[in-house]
């Protein structure tokens, strides 16, 4: 019983954690923007902001319209789960797969 209630928490925690790993900078409200790492409390404001303007079109236009966001942070932000329109920066490495280790052939 005991093994099933952990097995039940660990993924409910996991599930929580995988919920929140995308963010998209059109539709997040201010505390989902804070809880992508790289972005504070000045720039979701500044998101905001802009989008109170209009929703970002694609990441060019995001990186034009809010101050301080340029092809490195963009980069950086898209790593850390912020999306434009459901899509994630060009130009971000995608998360590694795991690979099994190579054969030796001696």
């Amino acid at each position: 019983m005991i093994k099933q209630l952990i097995l039940a928490v660990a993924a409910l925690a996991a599930s929580i954690t995988l919920a929140w790993a995308q963010v998209d900078v059109n539709k997040a409200d201010e505390a989902a923007l804070d809880s992508v790492r790289g972005l504070g409390p000045a720039k979701t404001k500044a998101i905001l902001e802009e989008r109170k303007k209009g929703e970002f079109k694609d990441w060019a236009d995001f990186e034009q319209r809010v101050k301080g966001v340029g092809e490195k942070s963009a980069i950086r932000l898209s790593e850390a789960g912020l999306q434009v329109n459901g899509k994630s920066k060009d130009g971000a490495p995608a998360k590694a797969a795991a690979t099994a280790p190579a054969k030796s052939t001696k």
